[in-house]
């Protein structure tokens, strides 16, 4: 399996940190943002990655990261020339996956614990795609996942009334199919191409599992978020090798 971590963007939310660098770069615990999802993938197994970044900022990210060799990994990058949604960065990786099983990693979602359990069911996974999910006290911020007694029946992006508490968190796993998909969605009403619709495709052919990650989670796109970010890690940076 291969890891894709995707941090690109514009960061306007943190605005004006990120006027002088990548949000992706910012630091949080005792290190740079990005170092996270990387840590995570290493320790889950998966070594060989690819960064998607914003085209402002891939110099100071190749600057930061190299090849990865002092984070136990190798790393290729590609650029996203405009902000067009999660699922456009993705596309960007179709040659890098080669048609087998990707990792896919929001560059500023912080998780404290281990994902390789949730790494090694997906390498148990048939085929299809998987999704994280976790009850948070503010879901119309994220995709919000409506349930029934065993499957995710449908992702609402951003709704303004969430049927549930359950967000989709950063951390996607799909097969071979996901670009084919990729190329069938259209772009939203704020003209993104959006990753939610990539994973109501995976549910309209009953293919998309799903899994309540345990632990402590918060992205960091906010200021609010990033300070419980940094709460997060600032003590547990060896958690997540456990």
């Amino acid at each position: 399996m291969k890891g894709v971590i995707l941090a690109g963007g514009k960061g306007t939310r943190l605005y004006p940190l990120t006027k002088a660098t990548n949000k992706h770069l910012l630091p949080v615990g005792r290190e740079p943002m990005i170092y996270h999802p990387i840590r995570h993938m290493v320790a889950a197994g998966i070594t060989d990655i690819l960064v998607v970044t914003s085209v402002d900022h891939m110099g100071e990210m190749v600057n930061c990261l190299g090849s990865g060799v002092e984070l136990g990994c190798g790393l290729t990058y590609r650029v996203q020339d405009g902000a067009l949604g999660i699922a456009n960065a993705l596309s960007l990786a179709e040659g890098f996956a080669g048609g087998g099983k990707i990792c896919v990693f929001l560059g500023d979602n912080v998780f404290q614990s281990s994902i390789a359990p949730i790494v090694e069911s997906f390498r148990r996974q048939d085929k299809g795609a998987r999704v994280v999910i976790k009850s948070v006290h503010d879901p119309e911020r994220y995709g919000v996942a409506a349930l029934d007694e065993q499957h995710i029946v449908e992702i609402e992006e951003k709704p303004a009334k969430p049927k549930t508490s359950f967000a989709v968190v950063g951390l996607y796993f799909y097969d071979g199919q996901v670009f084919d998909i990729i190329r069938g969605i259209k772009p939203s009403a704020r003209g993104e191409y959006e990753i939610t619709s990539v994973n109501n495709a995976y549910i309209a052919r009953r293919q998309l599992q799903y899994e309540i990650y345990p632990g402590a989670w918060t992205d960091a796109g906010t200021f609010e978020s990033l300070i419980e970010a940094n709460k997060l890690l600032h003590d547990t940076a060896n958690e997540i090798a456990r």
